[in-house]
Order: C-alpha cells, then structure tokens, then sequence
C-alpha cells in the first residue's frame, strides 16, 4: 500500500501507458506542475512517472492563467497512490501560494480520520513541520494551519461539513462515488470569490445502490467528449478478465507489485469477498449501464383519463431530433391544483418538412399559448418561422434547460404529473439519459446519441417548464378521450 510520505519512485512509465483513459480540456499552454514538484522534492516527497503526468496535467493553464481544467476527476482503485499525489499537491500549494483555503471532504467519518491522519503525518516531517503554524486534532474539526496563512480543513460530508462556506480554493471530494445532488447544492457556492478554483473529484466505480449520479454523468461526459473544463484520469483492468489475473491487477494499479505488494493485494481480497466489490474497489471495473433514466416514476403516472379535446394546453414544447423528426408535446397546468398537471405528445413529424410543422404549431398554440424551444437545439432552426406567424415563442437556455429537466424530475418522483401512457413517449422519457450542466448538480437530457430519438422526452420538459412558468388556467373539463400523437409521414 502506498503510504504518504513515501521516498521518491523509480517505476517511471508515463500516464499515457497505465491509464485507460486520459482525457484532458482544450486550450492547455502551460503547467505549475515543475514549481509544484520541485517544491515537493524539497519536502522529500518524489513521484512516479503516472503521478508525474497526472499533476502535469491537474495543474495546466490556459493562455489567461487559469486552470485549464477546473474539475479534476479521477477514477481510480485503492491502493494505487491517488490521496498522496493529491496530498502533496495540495502540500506544495499551499506554501507556494500564501492564504490558500482547502477544503478536503468524504462522505464517511471514518474516511476524513483516516485522511486527515495521513495528512497529520506529513505535517509532522521535518521539513513541513517548519511551516506549519499548528494543527487541530478534534473530532470533525481537523485542520491544519500554515504560517503564511494557507489552511486546510478535513470533515465529513454526512455531517454537513463544508455547507456555507464562499472562501475555498480548492475543493476535494473524496469518495465521489457517493455524491447526491443535494450536497452540491449545499456546496455550490463554496468557490464564489476563488479567483482560480480547482475542484476534484475521485473515487472508486460506484455501486448500485451508490448516490453517484454526478460522478457517473462527469464520467460519462468526458468519455463522449462533451467535458469542458474538466480533466478525466481512470486506470482500471479489463471488463470480464480474471479477478486474480496478476497482469491486470498491474492494469488497475500502476504501483503494482513495486509499491502495492502482492501480499497487500491479497489482504484486501480477504476484505472484499464479493467478486463485484472486488472488480469494482481494487481493478476500478465500472458497471456496464450504470446510468439511468432521470424518471423512474414515469410508468406509475400513466392515466386513462385525459383533458377534453376543447381544452386548449397552457403550454407547447417542441423539439427535433438528429434525422429532423420533430415533437411537440403539451402540457395541462390541473385548474384547481395548479401543482399538478398533465403531459401528452401532440404531434411526431417524421417528414422533416419544417414549414408544415410550423403551420401545425401555429395553430394549435395561437397567439397566447407559449412555445418552449430549446436555443440548443436543432428545432432552433423554427423560431423565426413561428415568430412571423405571430407566435409567442420563448427560446430556452442553458439554465432553463436545467431548471426544467429538474422540475419534471420532481414533478414525476412526486406524482405531481399525469400523462396519457403514449408508446413514443414513454420510450424517449425511459431511455433518457442525464447530461451535466455546469458543476453544481444541474442536468438536461444528453442528446449525444443519434439512434435515440429523445425529442419527444425533451419536448414534454419544455412543455411542462412552460406551463409551470406561465401558471395560466385555460378553461376546465377532463374526460376519457384523450389526444394521441399524429405521425405526419
């Protein structure tokens, strides 16, 4: 096992020849790694060749000074050597860059002890020891204080730790498998007046049962090459290889056998007698399909009842797909329960003739019925034809997508929302597929894949989002007739 404080490495394989993936943002045309690392080989801490590219990497700049990737996600197994090349980077940090404010989070109790004892440890060497002011040793308080004014602070995630703070430069969560939304919005703030933040998050494969939504979508994100701003590092052995295999454990863990002994190995097999929390915690082997659809609720909202054909909807969302198949979707705010409503795919247009759809659209939203279409989004191209047909059009962005995405969501956990159980429909909304938006927990549904035809899903969360945002109550009346969707082809 490799411990913190461990003398300088000989193993010096690059990154590129132990990582399964590497995946690093745009516009990288320096690093402070050298200054960090010479800072550390005079603290006595050296690097292998794969912790040398990763802080290489971690710590590279843009043309403007700024971290060319402010989210640093790692997937690794344990026992590799992950904490300590953090450890030290964030070591080197703080005596390099006087006031630095580091925040180090897990989600367990236990896990913070046990990091922040490591840390403890190499505060206390020698050479460290000389700069450091002092360090608390309490029971979820830990930290450790620099004379130039540089800190950091260790806590659990469980216990709230971290929550209202606006002053933190570097941001760790450790043990991202287990990460809920809920947390990063506690913490989304947590970086407000950080002139050049870095955030990292790292972690084993997630369990099922895991919270680990965020880490899974970050993932999923870099490996389609839709990142921005993030660094991707995994190292991982073979899906389907054999367990015991010595050549893939060297696969997961570079710092096998040299560091990591055989003997160490064997030790945590005995502790993780399951064959998946093995493949999982010591190789970094990710489940196969482990995202899931944003609205496991959806079947158990299906109802045969269905506003009246005369009730006109409070909203319309539209969307395309790749192949141009266009969706629109309306929604039903309930008029004496306006936190509830109804959802239906009006109209699949499978021709592709946008002028016809925009004929369509225009008669059934009138002047006062709005349109939800995503700025993103290839309908997009529809916007000035129905703005010359007089229709009130409201262009979403980023943020509306995310908002909207999250008020179905809720809508649909909480039952809030009724739909008329439609084959194309229910398709595109439980084969949907988060994508991230931004760092603090907001998503929209990822349209990355061109042999899914998601617009229908897309065009019922604009619909709802418009119709929660207008809160207008058009007439009233609800009977078994529902309105199906009519394919133009």
């Amino acid at each position: 096992m490799t411990k913190l404080g461990t003398a300088p490495a000989t193993d010096r394989r690059p990154l590129s020849e132990v990582a399964r993936h590497v995946i690093a943002p745009d516009g990288i045309v320096s690093t402070s790694w050298p200054k960090v690392r010479d800072t550390c080989h005079r603290l006595g801490w050296g690097f292998d060749g794969w912790q040398d590219g990763s802080g290489r990497l971690i710590l590279s700049k843009r043309s403007d000074g700024q971290y060319a990737a402010d989210t640093i996600v790692i997937s690794i197994p344990r026992q590799v050597g992950k904490t300590y090349l953090i450890a030290c980077i964030i070591f080197a940090l703080c005596l390099l860059e006087p006031g630095l404010k580091v925040i180090w989070t897990a989600h367990r109790k236990s896990t913070s002890a046990e990091t922040f004892r490591q840390f403890d440890a190499m505060a206390r060497r020698p050479k460290v020891a000389a700069h450091v002011r002092q360090v608390l040793r309490g029971k979820g308080d830990e930290s450790i204080w620099f004379n130039n004014g540089s800190s950091i602070e260790f806590g659990a995630r469980e216990s709230g730790f971290g929550r209202g703070r606006t002053d933190v430069d570097v941001l760790v969560f450790d043990e991202g498998q287990i990460l809920p939304e809920s947390t990063l919005e506690d913490m989304g703030a947590t970086q407000n007046v950080a002139t050049n933040p870095l955030t990292f998050v790292m972690g084993t494969p997630p369990r099922p049962k895991d919270d680990s939504e965020f880490f899974t979508l970050l993932r999923q994100e870099a490996l389609d090459g839709e990142s921005e701003g993030t660094l991707y590092i995994e190292t991982s052995a073979d899906r389907g290889s054999d367990p015991m295999d010595r050549a893939q454990w060297a696969k997961a863990n570079p710092s096998f056998p040299r560091r990591t002994t055989e003997r160490a190995m064997l030790r945590l097999r005995k502790k993780l007698k399951n064959a998946e929390s093995w493949a999982r915690e010591a190789l970094g082997i990710w489940d196969e399909n482990k995202r899931k659809t944003p609205f496991p609720n959806w079947p158990n909202c299906a109802t045969e009842m269905a506003p009246a054909d005369d009730v006109p909807p409070n909203a319309l969302g539209v969307d395309m797909s790749h192949d141009r198949v266009i969706s629109v979707a309306g929604c039903w705010v309930e008029p004496d329960l306006l936190d509830e409503s109804h959802l239906e795919l009006l109209e699949v247009d499978t021709t592709g003739d946008t002028a016809a759809a925009e004929a369509s659209i225009a008669a059934l939203a009138g002047r006062r019925i709005p349109v939800v279409i995503d700025g993103a989004s290839p309908a997009a191209s529809m916007i000035p034809g129905l703005k010359a047909r007089k229709v009130k059009v409201i262009i979403g962005t980023a943020s509306d997508m995310g908002k909207a995405c999250g008020g179905l969501h809720d809508a649909v956990r909480d039952g809030k929302v009724w739909h008329s159980d439609q084959g194309q429909l229910n398709d595109a909304i439980l084969g949907s597929k988060k994508r991230n938006i931004g760092t603090a927990g907001a998503w929209g549904l990822d349209r990355s894949d061109p042999d899914m035809n998601i617009a229908p899903a897309v065009s019922a969360v604009l619909a709802h989002f418009g119709a929660a945002t207008q809160r207008r109550r058009i007439g009233a009346g609800r009977d078994s007739s529902s309105r199906r969707a009519t394919v133009l082809s």
